[in-house]
């Protein structure tokens, strides 16, 4: 039974469960002198009142956190793996190789961010523990979920002490959409070295990815989930799942429901023709990073890679309808840059692909007036095939 569906019956809670948390943790610093005496102390009056240490209280429920062996070096190694082996290798990992080569990713350095990833994980695994009695003291303030705590905790040090942030260029109303601005140039914005570099911005088709990357370092069962134009997170474990948003300054919980409506609606058969809604495998998430990687290789002009990552894609998921229409549409650039002259845009050929962009630019207007820091899709919402 899904707990968020059949128990809870609500939407979600997220600035101000973030504003809480902050508080506690400002006092906290207001009191550096203390914290490492009044972590003991915490500790032992924990172990005291629930006869069970610290360590035991923060980890039951959550498997123990293995990261996978098979570590590819090159995009061209990460595409050679099969299916099985690609359930032993790091989101993490994968979505970093999808960058290679891409427009803001010249000095892009795989190790040293998978590094700065191990970092924050551990600084989040402290917090969690500093901050757990929060969660024994009122439960039902963190919906008397344990998991829940432990995701928003994610959410909080990497707002407070990492500084990621939704990069506000690409939060936008109707009124100042415009074609060609250059959304997807830049794959710092859309992938998750953007998070890791000097300005710690991304938007939600890289922020999911993020906070995944790290739960999953620190044992929790989340997975990544696709609706239309949009990506988000999925605790999905054994005796508990939860739908989250994160790319704001807090958590959103959610369940199914509210994804099948936000941030368009979907039908019983887009579910099933583009797997919305499903956890998605670790062959399926690499799919998704080379729509994303496509993306940015389209916005660049260049239509020849930008074919070969949908390629690509689909083979790792053949059955998603977006995968074969993105790949047919790719056909059709090509075709249609082909025969353009030298200094004609390519785009003023194709006006039956004019929609295309029209809908990437309308998306965003209707994710940055959400009231949410959400923004662009992460792979191109296209209309329904006739």
């Amino acid at each position: 039974m899904k707990r968020g569906a059949q128990i809870r019956g609500r939407t979600n809670k997220s600035v101000e469960i973030k504003n809480k948390v902050s508080i506690w943790r400002r006092r906290v610093i207001l009191t550096a002198a203390l914290v490492i005496s009044g972590s003991i102390i915490a500790g032992i009056f924990l172990q005291k009142r629930f006869n069970k240490p610290l360590a035991v209280l923060i980890t039951e429920g959550v498997s123990k956190s293995v990261m996978p062996a098979i570590t590819p070096h090159s995009l061209a190694e990460l595409l050679a793996l099969s299916p099985a082996d690609l359930n032993h290798c790091d989101i993490a990992r994968m979505n970093l190789l999808c960058a290679e080569g891409l427009p803001g990713a010249d000095n892009l350095n795989v190790e040293k961010c998978l590094a700065e990833l191990d970092q924050w994980a551990e600084g989040i695994k402290f917090e969690t523990k500093r901050n757990y009695h929060h969660f024994r003291e009122d439960p039902g303030y963190f919906y008397n979920s344990e998991n829940f705590y432990r995701m928003l905790m994610i959410a909080v040090v990497l707002y407070e002490d990492y500084q990621v942030r939704y990069n506000p260029k690409w939060i936008e109303s109707p009124e100042t959409i415009r074609l060609g601005d250059g959304f997807g140039a830049d794959s710092r914005d859309i992938l998750i070295h953007g998070l890791m570099g000097s300005q710690h911005m991304g938007t939600c088709s890289s922020m999911p990815v993020l906070y995944i990357a790290l739960a999953r370092r620190l044992g929790y069962p989340v997975k990544l989930v696709t609706t239309k134009a949009h990506l988000f997170m999925r605790w999905d474990g054994s005796t508990e799942r939860f739908d989250m948003d994160a790319t704001g300054k807090g958590l959103n919980e959610y369940n199914d429901d509210h994804f099948k409506q936000w941030p368009f609606p979907v039908t019983e058969q887009d579910i099933k023709d583009d797997g919305y809604l499903q956890s998605l495998t670790a062959a399926q998430e690499l799919s998704v990073f080379l729509r994303i990687r496509a993306f940015c290789l389209r916005e660049a002009g260049r239509l020849n890679e930008a074919r070969a990552a949908h390629v690509a894609a689909l083979k790792l998921e053949p059955n998603w309808r977006g995968n074969q229409v993105l790949l047919a549409q790719a056909d059709q650039e090509m075709a249609a840059a082909s025969v353009v002259g030298p200094n004609q845009n390519f785009k003023d050929a194709m006006q039956s692909l004019q929609e295309i962009d029209d809908i990437n630019r309308l998306n965003r207007a209707a994710l940055g007036n959400s009231g949410d820091h959400f923004a662009p899709n992460p792979t191109p919402h296209l209309p329904n095939p006739k």
